[in-house]
């Protein structure tokens, strides 16, 4: 019928079909997402974000089974957040970034004990207080230059909006370093700390360039006062 046999079934247009791909085509080649140096080094901060929310992920789970220490999970959980904000500190990959949750969403991630705690920005030891105890209170055994660093650091953070320094990337370490100085006079709660951490993150969700308003910062400034007379009622 059709003068000589096909290898194929015809079709009323006697189309004949050619393969996808052309036979010039390696397919054990390496596909290339970047032509430029800038796209490559785009591509590898993105890909080391990835490799944060993953490890970090793990660090936690790690940290609730008790398979670390406590100083090990710190110590490993603050290297990773400080490399995080290091490398969104660029604006090239802040911006592909976006924010979190688009960066998982955009490469089909979970990872939920990592994202909590890149929300949060510190580690699980220093934003938990032990809790009221039976026993004498810490802040009664510290000493004096620990109580000294925390008051000084109370005083630096206050100030600091008093002279209007409203920028995340000023106040964020500024407050770290309060929560940090508290934690190693007192292990327990006191009315306010639960303040400084909120305010820890609601800082840590904030670009580095943006700025809280006034309103914000008259209520961090009254939120961290109450604070400290809160901590100066442990020292007894």
């Amino acid at each position: 019928m059709y003068g000589k046999q096909l290898s194929f079934a015809p079709t009323p247009y006697s189309y004949t079909p050619k393969p996808a791909w052309p036979s010039s085509i390696n397919l054990d080649e390496e596909v290339k997402l970047a032509t430029t140096t800038a796209e490559r080094d785009l591509w590898d901060s993105l890909a080391e974000i990835y490799s944060v929310i993953v490890t970090l992920d793990g660090v936690e789970r790690a940290y609730i089974r008790d398979s670390i220490t406590e100083s090990e999970y710190t110590e490993s959980c603050t290297r990773l957040l400080k490399h995080y904000k290091t490398i969104l500190s660029d604006e090239t990959v802040a911006r592909e970034f976006k924010d979190l949750e688009s960066f998982k969403r955009r490469w089909n991630m979970e990872y939920p004990r990592g994202t909590e705690r890149l929300r949060i920005g510190l580690p699980a030891t220093v934003e938990q207080a032990a809790g009221p105890s039976s026993g004498p209170s810490t802040a009664t055994a510290a000493t004096g230059s620990a109580i000294s660093d925390a008051t000084e650091n109370f005083i630096t953070f206050l100030d600091a909006l008093k002279l209007n320094m409203h920028a995340k990337d000023f106040l964020h370490p500024l407050l770290s370093d309060v929560i940090k100085s508290v934690n190693k006079v007192t292990d327990g709660e006191f009315e306010g700390r639960a303040k400084i951490v909120q305010w820890l993150i609601t800082l840590n969700s904030m670009r580095a360039n943006e700025e809280i308003n006034e309103d914000q910062a008259r209520e961090l400034s009254f939120d961290i006062g109450q604070a400290y007379y809160g901590f100066k009622a442990t020292l007894g």
